[in-house]
């Protein structure tokens, strides 16, 4: 029925060595601010082992409900509104996920009047941020796609457990449906594919500015997801 997907984040946790000064330079605000959307998108890094759970949960119901037939249709009813149920926790996570995405971008979005107060003798930091910026935009407008997938995705879904709720159902509907859920999965792992490829590319900029800035920073990987 569902095709599995893993949303992933890799963002690179540092540490940031600095003597003290009289106030923050514009290097150190543009650090400030990229390591604080790193923490606003830590709701979105929370969401991930909840939503494979969720799926596998729902993906292993929707198994028991094809394994049945319809005199079993009282135990149909059953499995299919605690699928539809689940499909609203999944819901639910993915809000949560772009309310954290949202907040990210909009602390990102604070170095882009900095940028210009980069000292001037650095272009090389100046054109590296200016590139951070685009890759962003291109990230967050990939994310916005693989919300909208995965959202219609789930209302598919919705959709299904409740035409399962009929006994009357007929087969031809059941497949159609399934048919346009296959669908919708496939854009979402387009999506994310996309999403992913953006983020790597991000995270790898975002080093390369660190190191144009000349900022003493030790990097740590989290975990990549599968």
């Amino acid at each position: 029925m569902t095709v599995r997907l893993r949303l992933f984040m890799v963002l690179a946790a540092a540490i940031f060595i600095m003597t003290a000064c009289t106030g923050p330079s514009a290097q150190e605000e543009v650090y400030n601010h990229l390591e604080e959307a790193v923490e606003k998108e830590e709701g979105f890094r929370e969401q991930q082992q909840p939503l494979v759970k969720l799926e596998n949960e729902e993906q292993e119901l929707y198994k028991k409900i094809i394994d049945l037939n319809m005199d079993q249709f009282d135990k149909i009813q059953s499995l299919s509104k605690e699928a539809a149920g689940i499909v609203e926790e999944r819901q639910e996570k993915l809000e949560a996920e772009k309310e954290s995405i949202d907040a990210a971008k909009e602390e990102f979005d604070e170095i882009e009047p900095l940028i210009d107060e980069l000292d001037e003798e650095n272009a090389e930091a100046k054109e590296t941020a200016k590139e951070l910026v685009d890759t962003m935009d291109n990230r967050y407008q990939a994310y916005q796609k693989l919300y909208e997938a995965y959202n219609e995705a789930l209302k598919l879904d919705s959709e299904l457990y409740e035409m399962l709720q009929n006994k009357e159902l007929a087969e031809e509907d059941m497949e159609k449906k399934i048919e346009s859920i296959n669908n919708s999965y496939d854009q979402v792992i387009e999506a994310n594919k996309e999403f992913n490829q953006h983020t790597d590319e991000y995270n790898k900029q975002k080093k390369e500015l660190y190191e144009a800035l000349d900022l003493n920073i030790s990097y740590e990987e989290t975990e990549k997801s599968e």
